[in-house]
């Protein structure tokens, strides 16, 4: 007789405060992972843009150039180069090394809550409070956009971009997503399945799974849903967190295992994606956890309150040299 297989271990969640950031940059508005997560950036309330290696708490550099807070950042898949967004209605591409502005593209007409780069890093894309999504090529001399996606009826909140893909999550309620390939306009109007178009209110954060297959959508009704991408079907519901005021970021786990979300309890809330229940609720900070960042690989996790940055591991990670 075989003995079984053992159980295959379940993912890891990453509930050890390995390091925190004290950013020095007055509130910290985003953090993001780069393209491998060895580093990470954060915007300032004081204008600033910072490059950190959050494993050993280290500033690499600070940019310098947008007139007032920063909201959202983005680095391209080669390292080369940033992209940035703010209240001061600016889209700024920036040389990593130098630190140097590279191009500053103006053209909205609000704040710009949100950026991204496309995959060859060659088009920055911005959504704003002007309830646009602006395409801007890195590589022309032309000031203005070369497109403008201005089906949004009230503020973009959140954009993401997969290779012909772009999601942009508005303040009207609706997810719409875009085929670059075939110039088409797919629009879900989220929670409308209750109540007969009351939807679930302003949208906060969107983002792809990691498998391209579904779209994760936040909202201010303090609820998660995930969504077929092509079909608009909604998976799953996942509640529990508070986010009734701010725009707050929301995830998948590296292995698209688990849900997660800011809250404005001073918590980060996982959601065991497949159940829906919850798995854990990891106490961060007094305030609201504004911000936060998944490692692209492992079970690293980067959360943003006030002005400081906190990273996390698994409780099993050894950091080199020793315990964290």
């Amino acid at each position: 007789m075989a003995f079984p297989e053992p159980k295959p271990r379940g993912p890891e969640l990453p509930q050890k405060r390995l390091k925190t950031l004290d950013c020095g940059q007055g509130a910290v508005r985003a953090v993001r992972f780069n393209v491998d997560g060895n580093y990470c950036l954060t915007c300032g309330s004081d204008k600033t843009l910072k490059l950190w290696n959050p494993l050993r708490g280290t500033l690499l550099r600070t940019y310098s150039g947008h007139g007032y807070e920063v909201l959202d950042a983005a680095g391209s898949f080669d390292n080369s180069n940033l992209c940035s967004g703010g209240g001061d209605k600016a889209v700024v591409l920036w040389d990593v090394a130098s630190g140097q502005v590279v191009r500053k593209f103006r053209g909205h007409a609000g704040k710009v809550n949100t950026v991204q780069f496309n995959e060859e890093a060659t088009v920055i894309l911005s959504g704003s409070i002007d309830s646009s999504v602006r395409c801007w090529d890195c590589r022309s001399r032309r000031p203005e956009p070369v497109q403008t996606l201005d089906e949004a009826r009230d503020g973009v909140s959140s954009v993401k971009v997969s290779d012909h893909e772009v999601l942009a999550g508005s303040v009207d309620g609706r997810v719409r997503r875009y085929d670059l390939r075939m110039g088409q306009l797919f629009s879900d109007y989220v929670g409308s399945e209750y109540g007969r178009g009351c939807g679930a209110g302003p949208i906060t954060c969107i983002c792809f799974s990691r498998d391209g297959q579904c779209t994760l959508v936040s909202s201010l009704d303090s609820t998660l849903r995930l969504l077929d991408k092509d079909t608009g079907e909604l998976l799953g519901e996942y509640t529990g967190h508070k986010n009734r005021e701010y725009k707050l970021d929301c995830c998948l786990s590296e292995r698209d295992t688990h849900v997660v979300s800011c809250s404005e309890d001073g918590r980060v809330f996982f959601w065991d994606l497949v159940e829906g229940s919850l798995a854990l609720a990891l106490p961060v900070g007094p305030g609201v956890v504004q911000s936060l960042a998944y490692h692209p690989a492992e079970p690293c996790l980067l959360t943003a309150t006030g002005g400081s940055v906190q990273c996390w591991r698994e409780e099993a990670y050894e950091a080199e040299g020793g315990a964290g």
